[in-house]
């Protein structure tokens, strides 16, 4: 991982919504390569930020950097168009669709042909879909997805649609990759399978992730990095061994007082 100039840097990130202020003066940074995670208790503001760094929202104070680049201004899709993919906590997907047709809704941006040049140069326009259709059967094999390729989305169990939501983000081509929650709302199967595709996204696709996941087991346990977010302001940042021993992370996070776990201890 290299630690000489951030893929992505927030600085002194602020949000608020009228009187409600979901981000106060959060910094951090991400090494290119790296699996960082953000958690923190409900409210936190784990999604705002995120939501900061994709283009959603924009920050009431404060810049978000890309590649040493300013895109504080830029809107979702410019930051798609430059390397940044999104999930999301709640499904996104287009239910009435196939699998095969949600994930190249993902290569939409990449697509150099326009309905009129591809008329006029239909052999052009007609290789370059073959080109993504490539991609895209990597992505499906890469998520043992190929048997659903053809499903309509909306059928499909929850574990197997924040799969393809996952497969989607992947066909952007991200230099970073931003997952919200990817494994809410799975069974132990469907969050060990995902854990695993994330770390293989990582270390084999050279794909740097940033992700939300209330799971601490998971998270402890494939990141390489970990901040802690309580009522919007970060409290800690460091190795997940660092998080983990942190005091102030166990009161405001696991829900931990440092006077008890004393007096458990001793009584133990």
């Amino acid at each position: 991982m290299s630690t000489t100039s951030p893929l992505l840097e927030v600085r002194d990130v602020s949000l608020g919504f009228g009187g409600v202020r979901a981000l106060t003066e959060v910094n951090f940074h991400v090494n290119k390569g790296e699996l960082f995670s953000i958690i923190g208790p409900n409210g936190a503001g784990k999604t705002s930020m995120l939501n900061c760094v994709s283009g959603r929202y924009k920050p009431t104070a404060g810049r978000v950097f890309f590649e040493g680049r300013d895109v504080t201004g830029m809107t979702p899709n410019q930051r798609a168009t430059i390397g940044i993919g999104r999930t999301f906590q709640n499904l996104a997907l287009f239910g009435h669709m196939s699998v095969l047709d949600n994930i190249m809704v993902g290569r939409h941006h990449l697509l150099k042909n326009n309905f009129l040049t591809g008329g006029l140069y239909w052999a052009g326009a007609q290789k370059e879909e073959l080109a993504h259709r490539r991609k895209v059967e990597d992505i499906i094999d890469f998520l043992e997805i190929a048997h659903i390729r053809k499903a309509t989305a909306g059928t499909l169990s929850y574990g197997l649609r924040k799969r393809v939501e996952l497969a989607r983000a992947m066909a952007v081509e991200p230099k970073i990759i931003l997952l919200d929650e990817p494994m809410a709302g799975m069974n132990l199967e469907e969050k060990e399978d995902m854990a695993r595709y994330i770390v293989d996204l990582n270390e084999e696709w050279g794909m740097t992730v940033v992700m939300i996941e209330h799971d601490m087991g998971v998270v402890m346990d494939i990141s390489h990095r970990v901040i802690v977010l309580e009522f919007g302001r970060k409290i800690a940042d460091g190795l997940p061994d660092d998080i983990m021993s942190n005091e102030r992370v166990k009161v405001a996070y696991l829900g931990v007082d440092e006077d008890e776990e004393k007096a458990a201890e001793a009584v133990a």
